[in-house]
C-alpha cells in the first residue's frame, strides 16, 4: 500500500509538469475568488425551566456513550475586600466534603466509576460514561446542595493558595497579570482586586459559607448536558436532582466604572536580574458579548495582532527580532472589557518594542487594513469557528451563551454570513473606537535600568512604581549625608543585631527550618562552629542531601550517593561557614562600596555592594531605621539569586535572627524557609563535621 501511494503521488505530480504554460501561468496569477459563506446548521439542543428557575440545557451527541454536565451559577460580579481570593477558596472548597460524603469518599466514588467531577466559584462540573450518568448527576447535587465546608480541608487550600502567592512573586508573568488589572479596572472593581497573602490569611470559612448561601441558587443558574443523553432523561434527572434547589433574590452590588487614562501612563515594576521585559498595554473598553461590534472587533484583532499572521507578530517578531511573539487581545465582558498588547523583549530593546507597538496602534486605528489583511483574518476565524463546531461542548457553549446574554436565536447560525460581509471601512471604524494609542496603561515588569528607558512613553514623563501585587510604591528620593560610608552601616548591622561583642561569644549555632515544596515539607538543619559547618536536608523522613566541611575538606551526599567536593566547592563552604560574614569582612578581604540608598518594600535601605577578593559581588540592603540586613543579592550561574529576611527575633544570647527566609532563584520555584528553632553555644562535637 506504501508503494502504491507514493507512485501514485509521482504520477500526479508529472501531471502537474505536462500541463501547457499558459495553465501554469492562470493557475498562479489568479487565486480562486472565496465561495459565499456557508450557514451554519448548529446541533440541536433543546431547552427548558424548572419551576425554581433552573434553567436546562440539553445537547444531545450520541456518537459516543459519554455525557458532560455543568450547572453554572451566573453568579454577579462582587467586591471581595480585604479578603480578595475569598470567591477562589468557596468555589474550590465545595467539592472537599458534603454533609454525607468526605472527601476521600467523594474521590471514591468518582474513581470507581472512571469519572470526573469538580467544583468551582461559578458551579459543579462533571463527565464520565453514559451509563453512570445518574451516579454523576446524584454526586454533582450532593456537592452543590449539601456542601459541609470542612475546616481540616479550608486549611489545606488556604496552604496551597499562599504557596501559589508566594510563586507568583517571582513569575514575572503574574506580576504583569497582577498590576494590569490594577491599572485597568482600578484597585476597588472585582477585576482589580489581586489575593495576598495578607487577604488569604484573614480568609476564614465562614467568608466562604456567606459567598455560597448568597449566590449559589437555581435563578441565577444553568444546568448543561452534553453527550449521550435524552432530552427526557436530562429532564427526569434535573427534576430529581436539582428540583429541591430553592431560589431566592440576590442582590446585585453598584460597581465602580474603569475609565481609560486621559493619556498614555507607563507602570513600572522592578524584576532585579530580569533579562528580559514583559510588556503589556492595556485599558479596559465598553464591549459587551454580542454586541454589534462584536464579529468586527474579532477580525479587527485577528490582524492586529490575533496570531502569529498579526501585524504585531509580523513587525516585532519577524522584521525586527525583538521577541519570539507579540500579540493582542480584545476581551467581551458583561460588566466591562478589556484592550491588551503583549510581549516578552529583550531588556536592551524595550523601548524600542514600545515604539512599536505605538505605531502599529496608530497605524490601524487611522488607516484601511488591505484586502489581503481581511481576507487572510476572515479565513483564519471561519477555519477556527469550523474546528470548534466539530465539538459537541461549542454547541452546547453557545447555547448557554445565548441564553445568558439574551443573543438572538441565530447569532451563531447567520456568524459566518455577516463575517463575510465585514468591510474595510467597518474595521476603520471599530479600530477607532476600540484602540486608543494615547490613553493606555503601559506595564513593564523589567530590571531597573530599563525602566529608566521608559519615562518618553508618559505622558508627563514619569513612572509609576509598582509591587509584584499591584501595590503602588511611591518613591522616594533618598539622599544620604556626604559622610556615610558603608562601613559605618555595617557596623551599624552588627550592633542591631547584638553587638560586635554578643556575636564573637558565640561559639556553635544550629539553626532548624522548614519549607513546603509542592505540596511536600522540607526540613533542613544548619550547624556551624569555628568554621566548620554540617547542612543537611530531610524530606518525608529520609535524609535527601547532606553537606560536611570539616574546615579544610568537604563531602556531599545525595539520595545516599556520597562525593567529595572540589576546590571551588570547597572555597566557598570556607566562606559559608562562618557565623556572622560581616564580623569577618577585613579578615575575608571584602571591599564594600555604598551604592546609595534607595526604597524597599516601603522601606528606606542602604544599598551596599560587597565584593570578595575573587570578584564575585553580592548586592545587601539595610534598613536605614532598623540598622538591619533585609535583602540580599547575588549573581549564581548566570540566575540571581535573592534572600529577604524578616521577622527578626531575639534568641539566646540577645541575638537577632530572621525567623522568615525568602530565596528567590536557587531553585525553580521560591523557597519560603520558616525557622523553627536557633540553638547558641550548645557544645557541638567536632564529630559532627567529620568527612569520611
Amino acid at each position: 500500500m506504501t508503494k502504491f501511494l507514493k507512485y501514485s503521488f509521482l504520477a500526479f505530480l508529472v501531471g502537474l509538469l505536462i500541463v501547457p504554460v499558459q495553465a501554469q501561468d492562470d493557475f498562479r496569477s489568479s487565486a480562486p475568488k472565496p465561495g459565499p459563506a456557508r450557514k451554519i446548521v448548529l446541533g440541536k439542543s433543546e431547552q427548558f425551566t424548572l419551576k425554581n428557575g433552573l434553567e436546562v440545557i440539553v445537547v444531545e451527541n450520541h456518537k459516543l456513550p459519554r455525557i458532560s454536565a455543568q450547572v453554572f451559577v451566573n453568579a454577579p460580579v462582587t467586591n471581595e475586600g480585604d479578603k480578595a481570593g475569598s470567591i477562589l477558596l468557596a468555589g474550590q472548597l465545595l467539592e472537599t466534603g458534603t454533609k454525607s460524603r468526605s472527601k476521600t469518599e467523594i474521590d471514591q466514588s468518582v474513581d470507581f466509576i472512571g469519572a470526573s467531577v469538580g467544583s468551582n466559584a461559578n458551579g459543579v462540573v462533571g463527565s464520565g460514561l453514559s451509563r453512570h450518568s445518574e451516579t454523576i448527576v446524584e454526586l454533582m447535587s450532593d456537592i452543590l446542595l449539601n456542601p459541609s465546608f470542612p475546616e481540616e480541608e479550608f486549611d489545606k487550600l488556604k496552604k496551597q493558595t499562599l504557596s501559589g502567592i508566594t510563586i507568583g512573586k517571582d513569575d514575572p508573568g503574574q506580576m504583569s497579570s497582577n498590576v494590569s488589572s490594577v491599572v485597568t479596572y482600578g484597585a476597588d472593581h472585582p477585576y482589580g482586586e489581586i489575593p495576598t497573602e495578607e487577604s488569604i490569611s484573614i480568609t476564614t470559612v465562614e467568608d466562604c459559607k456567606k459567598y455560597y448561601e448568597s449566590y449559589f441558587h437555581p435563578n441565577l443558574s444553568y444546568l448543561v448536558f452534553v453527550g449521550d443523553i435524552t432530552p427526557k432523561k436530562a429532564k427526569a434527572l434535573a427534576q430529581k436532582y436539582f428540583g429541591s434547589w430553592k431560589k431566592t433574590f440576590a442582590a446585585r452590588g453598584e460597581l465602580s466604572k474603569p475609565e481609560a487614562p486621559e493619556a498614555n501612563q507607563v507602570h513600572f515594576v522592578s524584576k532585579p536580574g530580569a533579562v528580559q521585559s514583559v510588556v503589556n498595554i492595556t485599558y479596559p473598553v465598553d464591549f459587551k458579548p454580542g454586541s454589534d461590534d462584536a464579529i468586527r472587533v474579532n477580525v479587527l484583532n485577528q490582524i492586529f495582532g490575533g496570531s502569529f499572521t498579526g501585524r504585531l507578530f509580523k513587525n516585532i517578531r519577524e522584521d525586527k527580532g525583538y521577541s519570539y511573539g507579540a500579540y493582542s487581545s480584545i476581551s467581551s465582558d458583561q460588566e466591562v472589557g478589556s484592550f491588551s498588547a503583549n510581549a516578552n523583549v529583550r531588556n536592551e530593546v524595550t523601548d524600542s518594542a514600545l515604539v512599536e507597538f505605538l505605531y502599529e496602534m496608530k497605524r490601524i486605528s487611522s488607516e484601511k487594513v488591505s484586502d489581503e489583511e481581511l481576507q487572510t483574518a476572515k479565513n483564519m476565524i471561519m477555519g477556527s469557528f469550523a474546528r470548534q463546531m466539530e465539538q459537541p461542548t461549542t454547541i452546547a457553549r453557545f447555547a448557554l451563551n445565548t441564553a445568558r446574554y439574551r443573543l438572538p436565536a441565530d447569532y451563531y447560525a447567520t456568524y459566518l454570513e455577516r463575517l463575510d460581509k465585514i468591510t474595510k471601512e467597518e474595521i476603520l471604524e471599530v479600530a477607532k473606537k476600540y484602540i486608543r494609542p494615547e490613553n493606555a496603561n503601559i506595564v513593564v515588569v523589567g530590571n531597573k535600568e530599563t525602566g529608566e528607558k521608559l519615562k518618553q512613553f508618559s505622558a508627563d514623563n514619569k513612572l509609576k512604581y509598582y509591587d509584584g501585587q499591584g501595590k503602588e510604591i511611591h518613591q522616594l528620593k533618598i539622599v544620604l549625608p556626604d559622610d556615610t560610608k558603608a562601613e559605618d552601616v555595617v557596623a551599624n548591622y552588627i550592633k542591631a543585631i547584638g553587638g560586635k561583642e554578643a556575636l564573637a561569644g558565640v561559639k556553635d549555632m544550629t539553626v532548624k527550618l522548614s519549607a513546603s515544596v509542592q505540596g511536600m515539607t522540607m526540613n533542613m538543619k544548619r550547624v556551624v562552629k569555628n568554621g566548620k559547618m554540617l547542612v543537611e536536608v530531610e524530606a518525608n523522613g529520609m535524609v535527601m542531601n547532606e553537606i560536611k566541611f570539616d574546615g579544610e575538606k568537604a563531602s556531599i551526599s545525595q539520595m545516599g550517593q556520597k562525593q567529595d567536593a572540589d576546590p571551588a566547592t570547597v572555597a566557598g563552604l570556607k566562606e559559608d561557614a562562618v557565623l556572622f560574614p560581616e564580623l569577618a569582612y577585613d579578615e575575608l578581604g571584602k571591599k564594600l562600596t555604598l551604592k546609595g540608598g534607595e526604597q524597599l518594600d516601603g522601606k528606606q535601605v542602604y544599598v551596599i555592594e560587597v565584593e570578595s577578593a575573587s570578584g564575585k559581588k553580592q548586592t545587601d540592603y539595610y534598613d536605614i531605621k532598623s540598622g538591619l540586613k533585609i535583602r540580599s543579592q547575588s549573581a549564581e550561574g548566570g540566575n540571581v539569586v535573592q534572600t529577604d529576611y524578616k521577622d527578626y527575633r531575639e534568641v539566646e544570647g540577645g541575638i537577632m535572627m530572621p525567623f522568615d527566609i525568602l530565596s528567590v532563584g536557587q531553585a525553580p520555584f521560591p523557597l519560603n524557609f520558616k525557622v523553627s528553632e536557633v540553638l547558641v553555644n550548645q557544645g557541638v562535637d567536632d564529630a559532627v563535621f567529620k568527612v569520611e
